[in-house]
């Protein structure tokens, strides 16, 4: 039986952290051996937030450290395949196409886009206003029956829902009705407990890092802010340092007994976070070994244009598809029928 199709990914803005992988690529991992996976290194949607001719360089050395990171964390290159959206100019015939299918005022009643313009500060760009429908386009352009979202982007594929029943009644059954796939929600708390965990609030630990930058990092972490001697009791719920231990260290004998303690006040915040550190390493030794595996010169750059082309072929197919059911192909062929009377006289 032919597996369904997921469609996820990420925008190429930076190295991934210990909050993506909780957030995202933990399910994708999952998901990898049930589902045929496709996924997106979405460097065109980056640039309605992050347009610079600055972050537009880095993109492509993001791309390659978000896919090794993403094979770091255990997706593996054999059975899915990693695209470049840029890569594929088909895409962009696409979402001209599927403009003429959703109005402005359904467009405007998305309401994550205007939350996205507030956090990147700016006034909304049209690029931003029609991010659902090159979504649509990335996620149609394959088939996908399935996107892995959280429930604030639940909207965007109900616009990919919208179009492709639009353009099925319009024009002829093409698409399937792709469903959102709603995983847990969890958002990583930071390293210093007052926001979620993210590169640009300098919060984050990497799934790159070294094992001596997060012994350094988790150091630094925010504990009981009441709790200024060892030998006071301490608050465990809500403390960022057990959130970590609860979802990172395997020895839950250990963490047990650190709780305990921590609310008798008989350990330190310094023993705390030392076997934390060694926790948050021992998790992160297999991506380490996996990294090293996939760090040779252009061994990812590679994994990135073999995706890149294997999903350009089928996107070329659905297009020409699209095309022919909507009869921009009759209209080629009655244009070069008259060229070639005109040219045999």
């Amino acid at each position: 039986m032919e597996k369904k199709k997921i469609l996820t990914g990420d925008r190429p803005t930076g190295k991934l952290h210990l909050g993506h992988y909780v957030g995202s690529i933990e399910n994708r991992v999952k998901l990898q051996a049930e589902y045929d996976c496709t996924f997106i290194i979405a460097d065109l949607h980056m640039l309605t937030t992050k347009n610079s001719t600055e972050a537009i360089k880095n993109s492509a050395d993001n791309a390659v450290d978000m896919v090794l990171d993403s094979i770091s964390a255990g997706i593996d290159p054999e059975n899915v395949k990693f695209y470049l959206q840029s890569g594929i100019p088909e895409i962009n015939e696409m979402y001209t196409l599927f403009q003429s299918l959703i109005t402005v005022s359904r467009l405007e009643r998305v309401p994550s886009l205007k939350d996205m313009a507030r956090d990147a500060n700016i006034e909304m760009p049209f690029a931003l206003l029609g991010y659902p429908v090159l979504q649509a386009a990335d996620i149609l352009c394959i088939k996908s029956h399935l996107v892995p979202v959280g429930k604030d982007n639940v909207a965007h594929v109900e616009i990919s829902r919208e179009i492709a029943k639009r353009f099925n009644s319009l024009y002829g059954e093409l698409f399937p009705i792709p469903e959102p796939l709603q995983g847990k929600e969890s958002a990583l708390i930071g390293l210093y407990g007052k926001q979620k965990m993210s590169k640009s609030a300098n919060n984050a630990i990497f799934l790159s890092d070294s094992p001596e930058e997060v012994g350094r990092k988790v150091m630094k972490m925010t504990t009981d802010p009441n709790r200024i001697r060892a030998d006071i009791p301490g608050k465990v719920e809500g403390n960022p340092v057990f959130i970590y231990h609860d979802l990172f260290n395997s020895d839950k004998k250990e963490v047990e007994e650190l709780k305990e303690r921590y609310r008798k006040g008989t350990v330190g915040d310094v023993e705390v976070k030392e076997k934390l550190s060694v926790a948050i390493n021992n998790f992160l030794t297999p991506f380490r070994e996996r990294r090293e595996k996939y760090q040779k010169t252009g061994m990812v750059e590679d994994i990135i244009l073999r995706g890149t082309e294997e999903v350009r072929k089928e996107v070329q197919q659905t297009l020409y598809d699209m095309k022919k059911l909507m009869g921009f192909t009759t209209v080629v062929r009655k244009l070069k029928r008259k060229a070639e009377k005109f040219n045999e006289k």
